[in-house]
């Protein structure tokens, strides 16, 4: 009967990330620096908060686009820190994750035969969403432009069928961010040739040398700009799984009902969390940010030790390491240092054919784990 299953997902691979992971979990005291995940515990007042509505028997279904306190809390939140304006009634939903939102958002404005532009390296779970969609992911290749999809690099790939833009910034695998100059101009093409914009902000509290700048703020395009954010990285809540959609009006219509028929609505308790989280909390990630910083200083230092090339990221917590030098393809490269090094990094052929040649190193772990991971790399390195 496995003929008659949908081609599309017969098609799919596991994440390149998860493979990777899953392959080396069984191997002997190897330190493990390829998760994106934070390692600080939720804190402490959202975890009261979730016990409350638990006792106060906030348990049952909710609105499908999730209660209105936490959509005003989110609405409010991006006002007050990206200059962004939804309204809460009927602009913003609450999902299960920002994967979610991502899969909501791209099945609604997809049909066969649209094309997404992505840059590339890119995360590994957009192009599965879109393909499912019956869309195609153009990549277009970033590594000669600091890993930033710019808005000149955007018009040479649009064809008649590019149906959106997906700036995922800042970026998962490479930590690059936008300015707000560039956001600007490639505002100015959406608008130009009348496309969708689509914008991951996931790690949009995780920037350093800069304040997140939304792409959300240039009313030129609201009408056709969706942005997803979500509470897994900003407040250390991957389990909890709330993400959000906020999208004009005319949009959000159409993506409730989809999301409607997907899940009903987000869990109930986790939306109590995720409140407590963007109202009391809502500078929760500060003292995280902090400490990725010292981290990534830490990080770029041994980097630079080694001679090995990095750019250096503006949010996130990852670096993507040049290995192009050792001249190998990066899942070898990957496979010899757990193998002889016993440190886990991803192969950046994870993140799409523009990956390959590098690897990705997450600093979301304690200095110590770092600096040992990096130690067992100088060792490898420095091999005769």
């Amino acid at each position: 009967m496995e003929h008659r299953i949908n081609p599309q997902v017969k098609q799919l691979q596991i994440s390149g990330i998860r493979q990777f992971f899953n392959m080396v979990t069984d191997e002997k005291d190897v330190l493990s620096l390829t998760i994106g995940q934070p390692d600080f515990p939720t804190p402490d007042h959202i975890k009261d908060s979730t016990k409350a509505a638990i006792t106060q028997n906030k348990t049952s279904y909710t609105h499908n686009a999730g209660i209105l306190p936490l959509r005003e809390a989110i609405a409010h939140f991006y006002r007050e820190k990206y200059h962004v304006s939804f309204e809460p009634t009927n602009e913003v939903i609450v999902t299960v994750g920002a994967s979610q939102a991502l899969d909501v958002t791209l099945r609604t404005i997809l049909s066969p035969g649209d094309e997404v532009i992505i840059p590339g390296p890119v995360y590994p779970g957009y192009e599965p969403l879109i393909r499912l969609s019956g869309a195609t992911p153009i990549h277009v290749d970033t590594r000669e432009h600091q890993f930033k999809l710019t808005a000149e690099l955007i018009e040479q790939a649009i064809t008649e069928n590019t149906k959106c833009v997906l700036i995922p910034y800042p970026s998962n695998p490479t930590g690059a961010s936008l300015t707000k100059k560039e956001l600007g101009d490639i505002a100015h093409l959406i608008y130009k040739h009348r496309l969708f914009m689509i914008a991951d902000e996931i790690y949009s509290e995780l920037v350093y040398t800069q304040s997140h700048h939304s792409i959300g703020q240039f009313d030129i395009i609201r009408d056709q700009t969706i942005i997803i954010n979500g509470v897994s990285k900003s407040h250390a809540m991957t389990g909890f799984r709330v993400g959000y959609i906020l999208a004009p009006h005319w949009l959000q219509k159409h993506m409730l009902k989809v999301h409607q028929y997907n899940v009903s609505c987000a869990s109930s308790i986790s939306q109590q969390a995720a409140y407590e989280a963007l109202t009391t909390g809502k500078n929760d990630a500060h003292p995280m940010r902090d400490a990725y910083q010292k981290r990534r200083d830490f990080v770029y230092q041994k980097l630079q030790e080694l001679n090995l090339a990095s750019y250096l990221p503006d949010g996130a917590f990852y670096y993507f390491i040049d290995v192009r030098h050792l001249q190998q393809d990066s899942f070898s490269i990957a496979i010899d240092l757990v193998k002889q090094a016993k440190v886990a990094l991803v192969p950046g052929s994870a993140f799409s054919a523009y990956g390959e040649g590098f690897l990705r190193l997450s600093y979301a772990y304690h200095l110590d784990t770092l600096a040992e991971g990096l130690n067992r790399m100088e060792t490898f390195l420095k091999k005769p």
